[in-house]
């Protein structure tokens, strides 16, 4: 029984994605059509899981991801949700939400009634419910490569802004070669990634443009 146990739990923790490692590809039916990962291709995607539709705190976050909608897009990234739930269920929410809330949802909803995608990126928690996804956030950049994934209980709902905050945070890094403080936001010095050598160490000293507390922590402004 143990050995029986240990198997199950390494294929699982195999089957789970990893960052930076190719996101793991889908083709699945949506409120705007069949959608695969490679239609994504060249831009940067939030793929995001809910437990279910027609649920309080599950729409309280697409409210939010709906409202911030374009400013994703003013960065060149793509929204796409994903319940185990049918499509015709899928829809009947995203008019009830217009409906009752006067907010129209403008990404598509994956229907994974079979929990096909759900299993692909490890969606489902059995610790936390065998047969809905938890609250997953998947940030996947325009190569298909897996740059971030955040899991939130049943019972929370996510901060949206924190996930646009963290989309351009991995932008910069991308386009400067920098990491990112605690709590950095655009326009935020970010910290220069530490010294491979004894001589690049000493170099950090004279950098111009530069706040030097040590060798190894040193920030800048990002365009510098």
């Amino acid at each position: 029984m143990t050995e029986i146990n240990e198997t199950v739990q390494t294929e699982e923790i195999v089957g789970f994605p990893r960052l930076n490692e190719p996101a793991p590809e889908f083709t699945a039916q949506t409120t705007h059509g069949v959608k695969s990962l490679s239609d994504y291709r060249g831009k940067w995607l939030v793929l995001f899981s809910h437990p279910a539709d027609f649920t309080p705190v599950c729409t309280t976050e697409f409210i939010a991801f709906a409202k911030r909608a374009d400013d994703f897009k003013a960065i060149d990234t793509e929204l796409l949700g994903l319940s185990i739930d049918s499509n015709y269920s899928h829809i009947a929410w995203v008019r009830n939400i217009k409906e009752k809330f006067g907010v129209e949802i403008p990404f598509p909803i994956i229907a994974d009634l079979k929990m096909d995608v759900a299993k692909k990126y490890g969606m489902v928690h059995p610790g936390a419910d065998d047969t809905h996804a938890v609250r997953a956030v998947f940030v996947i950049d325009p190569e298909g490569i897996l740059r971030a994934m955040v899991y939130y209980p049943l019972t929370n709902g996510r901060s949206i802004d924190e996930i646009l905050r963290l989309v351009k945070a991995l932008q910069t890094t991308d386009k400067y070669g920098v990491a990112t403080p605690e709590g950095w936001q655009p326009g935020d010095p970010v910290i220069v990634p530490p010294p491979a050598t004894v001589e690049e160490a000493e170099k950090r000293f004279q950098m111009e443009g530069a706040e030097v507390k040590d060798w190894y922590f040193v920030t800048k402004k990002a365009n510098a």
